[in-house]
């Protein structure tokens, strides 16, 4: 009996400095990429040194070959291939138990981890959705939850642009009564519900496409771990989602060093005098008792 063909993956590869990552992602999507995975020091499988690796799916080596063409050549663009479909687990090997801020570990379900007394478990399957919780800005925003928890200690969350949900869940876990879930892809989605019935929060937690200017009602803390343009663009709508005297959140902004203008973008599209939190290239906005319109 004949085997059969294993499938094959076009990809390009592509490395860039950090502050040209978003540009260098936009511009593999024009060119026809279907996705593309970011690799750098803080990801599971690491990119090349000082740079941000972008590794973009293609339908088949022709459309990845034309892509090529397109691209800067100081990105050092390349074409590669993938060959079978054991690299889709690839990734679980390198995804260990690990520490999200202090009373918080994070555990993939395949592994095994014992609670030290005071320590939070979640358990967290990232599948097809951005955030295993291992990038500084997702790190950022959980220490700033950790140190505030007792402002939203009872009460709802919302977390906007979800990915896996991680957020949400570690705030759960410091306290939140329930938490709100958005983010623009319907997959991240449906792994923030899958890993709400992994801690047994089905019922605290909520998640959906929903735009946020459709979202109801006010929230003790609102976070958005999303990009610096994004959260510009809404700065108007995550300012109302925020209870008077309540918590605002904002990180994925390069810190000065590494994307001129990004933080000064960003503070200037909100009101208030927020406190800065920096790790590596990258910087979270805190704003407590933000100013909103009542």
């Amino acid at each position: 009996m004949t085997e059969p063909t294993p499938p094959r993956f076009a990809l390009v590869v592509v490395d860039v400095d950090p502050p040209e990552a978003d540009e260098a992602v936009g511009c593999l999507f024009e060119l026809g990429a279907q996705g593309v995975e970011e690799r750098d020091g803080t990801t599971l499988r690491k990119g090349t040194s000082g740079k941000v690796t972008l590794v973009a799916s293609f339908p088949d080596p022709a459309s990845a070959a034309e892509a090529l063409l397109g691209l800067r050549s100081d990105w050092a663009p390349r074409q590669d291939e993938i060959v079978g479909d054991a690299w889709r687990d690839e990734w679980k090997k390198f995804f260990k138990p690990f520490r999200l801020c202090s009373s918080i570990v994070v555990r993939p379900p395949w592994e095994t981890y014992s609670a030290a007394p005071g320590e939070h478990v979640v358990v967290l399957e990232p599948g097809r959705a951005f955030g295993t919780g291992l990038h500084e800005t997702t790190s950022l925003v959980a220490d700033v939850l950790e140190e505030h928890a007792a402002v939203f200690a009872g009460q709802r969350l919302l977390d906007v642009g979800c990915g896996s949900g991680v957020l949400a869940l570690a705030a759960l876990a410091l306290g939140a009564s329930g938490a709100q879930c958005i983010d623009v892809d319907p997959e991240a989605v449906a792994v923030t519900r899958e890993n709400a019935e992994r801690n047994g929060v089905a019922d605290r937690l909520s998640a959906g496409t929903s735009p946020i200017d459709a979202v109801p009602g006010r929230f003790a803390a609102v976070v958005a771990n999303i990009e610096a343009g994004v959260l510009c663009s809404m700065a108007t709508a995550l300012e109302a989602r925020v209870s008077p005297g309540g918590l605002l959140v904002l990180s994925g902004i390069l810190a000065p060093d590494a994307g001129p203008g990004q933080l000064d973008r960003v503070r200037g599209a909100f009101k208030g005098s927020p406190s800065e939190r920096r790790k590596a290239s990258w910087a979270a906005l805190v704003y407590c008792a933000p100013e909103v319109d009542l």
